[in-house]
């Protein structure tokens, strides 16, 4: 019988084959690289709001705590966002005349809130707690980075399925001292591992196979 295919086919057939196998797996980590991104995380870009606050200015340089405008992040799943009151308390005295704060005039005059945008969001699939992470140990920097640093606010983390598990499958890596939750400049130490597991037993941190259950985060 008459030979139909030359016999380069043979070989262009399986360069085909194994190039097929390498850009599908080219393709597949690409889009893993994408959905990691910043592009798809919105990690690392500053959002851009109805009043330039500045994190630096208010923690770094004039000290103020946390609390002071998250009044909620100890008793409540939300650490709550500052009303127009906590602003004034200081700006009806301080920078009073700042066109920059007109936003906040405007909001104490009218009564209508200031429409903050929100940067760390959730999906509404999965549950989140401030008040639980504060009371066992976990640090503000530990999620939100350094805000401290930030002249604007920016998504420090991911907030993926993986960066969760990350601290949920090995939570004494994480956990320090009450008295550090707001210390913006804590670093673990070198015994980070064993100083963690203490405090783990001293807050009675679940057991990772509770923190790691799906109901945990998903309810």
């Amino acid at each position: 019988m008459t030979q139909i295919f030359n016999r380069s086919t043979n070989v262009l057939s399986k360069v085909s084959i194994f190039g097929a196998i390498f850009v599908i797996a080219g393709l597949l980590w690409l889009m893993d690289e994408l959905n990691r991104s910043s592009y798809n995380t919105g990690t690392f870009v500053a959002r851009e709001q109805p009043v330039q606050f500045s994190h630096k200015h208010h923690v770094a340089d004039d000290g103020i705590d946390c609390r002071y405008c998250h009044t909620t992040v100890e008793k409540s799943a939300f650490a709550g966002i500052p009303s127009t009151k906590t602003c004034m308390n200081c700006h009806s005295q301080i920078f009073a005349d700042s066109p920059y704060l007109e936003p906040v005039r405007e909001s104490w005059r009218t009564g209508r809130p200031i429409e903050w945008l929100r940067v760390h969001d959730l999906p509404d699939f999965a549950y989140f707690n401030h008040s639980i992470h504060v009371t066992k140990g976990v640090g503000c920097s530990t999620c939100h980075g350094r805000v401290d640093e930030m002249a604007l606010t920016y998504q420090f983390a991911s907030l993926q399925m993986e960066w969760c598990l990350a601290c949920h499958r090995a939570p004494e890596l994480f956990l320090r001292k009450r008295e550090d939750i707001y210390n913006m400049k804590w670093q673990p130490s070198d015994k980070q591992a064993e100083d963690g597991r203490e405090r783990a037993k001293e807050y009675n941190t679940p057991s990772t196979a509770v923190l790691t259950s799906c109901s945990t985060c998903h309810r």
